[in-house]
This record gives C-alpha cells, structure tokens and sequence, in this order.
C-alpha cells in the first residue's frame, strides 16, 4: 500500500544550521531514503522549495484566485513529499521513524487514495457526453 508523508521543517531551522550540521543532515535523509529505494519502500518523492516560492489557488465566486505564499501561515512548512510503500500504516510509521528528516520538524503520513475506480466512472460519463 502507498503513504504519503509529507515533511514538515521548522521555519528557519535549515537555514540556522552550520554548514557542517546542514551537509550532515542531508547526508544522512539521502542515505536513509537510499535505504528504502534499496528495500523496495521508496515509491518517488521530491523536496519542495522554501514556501516565498508557493502559490496557492482558491475557488471563489466562480473564479481561480492566485495569492502568493503558502496556504497556511505556520511555524513549520512542509519541506517535502515522499511516496512510501509499506505494509499497513504500522510498518509505514516503523519506516519513517528511523527518517532523519524528523529531527527537522513531524512526518504526516496519509494512506494514499486509489482513485482507479473514481477516474474510470468519469472517463464513462466524459465519454458518453462526448458521443
């Protein structure tokens, strides 16, 4: 089954951080996400840029509205998305707990929708209105 866990990182907490302690760090998330491509547990991921390069998009009053930032104004933004196979949410935590990421700020882990049947039922409606 695929987890979605998204990173979350302290505001400032990587940018306060000595050279030596951010390569350190790094090192050791690459290492360990090595660990799971090589057990089969790493299913994608990507890590994300600081949240002054985010935009969000609202549905309001019939419109898309773009503001800059982030949605939510927090202490932490997530700082990364990693796509997990495991077992059962237990052994997806069991994984994740040994991430170093976590010392940077909490893991949400969310089982991942299978959407197949949603996305075959609208492909038969968009097709019928089509024809």
């Amino acid at each position: 089954m695929k987890y979605v866990c998204l990173g979350y990182i302290e505001a400032g907490k990587f940018e306060n951080m000595t050279e030596s302690g951010r390569n350190s760090f790094l090192d050791g998330c690459f290492a360990y996400d090595d660990v799971l491509r090589k057990n089969g547990h790493f299913a994608g991921g990507e890590g994300l840029q600081p949240p002054n390069n985010a935009v969000t998009l609202r549905f309001r009053s019939g419109k898309v509205s773009v503001t800059d930032g982030p949605y939510a104004e927090t202490k932490e933004q997530i700082g990364g998305i990693l796509i997990l196979e495991a077992r059962d949410l237990n052994h997806a935590i069991q994984l994740m707990s040994k991430h170093p990421g976590v010392q940077a700020g909490p893991f949400e882990i969310r089982p991942a929708a299978d959407l197949t049947e949603m996305v075959r039922d609208s492909e038969r409606r968009r097709s019928k209105s089509k024809g």
